[in-house]
């Protein structure tokens, strides 16, 4: 009868030997542990990691163990799936052996086949935004392509334009046009601004402006009869023959 427990405890002490610097225990009952692995460094100085947490199970190695990534650093969600997958795959191929270290070494030649691959994306990323920026540039370059519709539909829109252009020219023309013939009652009745220029000419001189009296100063000595009929004030300083 196979003694599980035994077989556990003998691999947990040649797998703390072989990874002491990346392994943990976790919990005895169930045993729990993790392991870290990290890839080569690649020719870009690129790293994958992944830290793999494996439980035994009751009758381990007859079963494969419980395992999951318990954390992971320069890998995208496509390379943890792979290894959860490769994983299992080794599991099944080595039912009734232990099987931790086989499992850690797998993962470790697929970490380095993802950092080579990384190269690769780089690669096809760069490619990839090269293309887009020739597309970006061709289409700024070339701009839209001419055909009998887009034209038509461009000539009605700068006809309509144009039309109104002129007709806001013509209206400006006319309008400077009527001022210049505008008599003085027009400008009066078209200006507004006109009624109030006398008096705010008078208020802006505070409502006083100087009357040269020696204009008038000898208009009482004049004898002036308005009841004669032969009275012309318009006609006062002619001389009459």
């Amino acid at each position: 009868m196979t003694d599980y427990a035994e077989e556990q405890r003998n691999e947990l002490e040649a797998i703390e030997s072989i990874y002491e610097d990346s392994f943990t225990v976790l919990t005895e009952d169930p045993t729990s542990f993790t392991i870290t692995v990290a890839s080569d460094v690649g020719e870009q100085g690129e790293i994958a990691e992944a830290t793999l947490k494996f439980t035994y199970v009751e009758k381990y190695p007859d079963e494969p163990p419980l395992w999951e990534i318990y954390a992971q650093d320069n890998l995208e969600d496509v390379d943890a799936s792979s290894l959860l997958t490769l994983l299992q795959q080794q599991a099944e191929e080595n039912l009734g052996m232990v099987m931790i270290f086989t499992l850690v070494n797998a993962v470790q030649e697929k970490l380095n086949e993802i950092v080579d691959l990384m190269k690769d994306r780089q690669e096809e990323e760069k490619q990839r935004k090269e293309r887009e920026a020739e597309e970006a540039e061709k289409v700024t370059f070339q701009g839209t392509v001419v055909n009998i519709e887009n034209f038509l539909l461009w000539k009605a829109t700068f006809e309509v334009e144009v039309a109104e252009m002129r007709h806001k020219k013509q209206q400006k023309e006319e309008e400077q046009a009527l001022k210049t013939k505008l008599t003085g009652k027009q400008l009066f009745e078209t200006d507004h601004n006109l009624d109030t220029s006398d008096i705010q000419f008078l208020e802006e001189a505070g409502n006083s402006v100087e009357v040269d009296e020696s204009l008038f100063q000898d208009i009482e000595d004049l004898d002036l009869d308005e009841d004669d009929p032969d009275f012309d004030p318009l006609g006062m300083g002619s001389d009459e023959d």
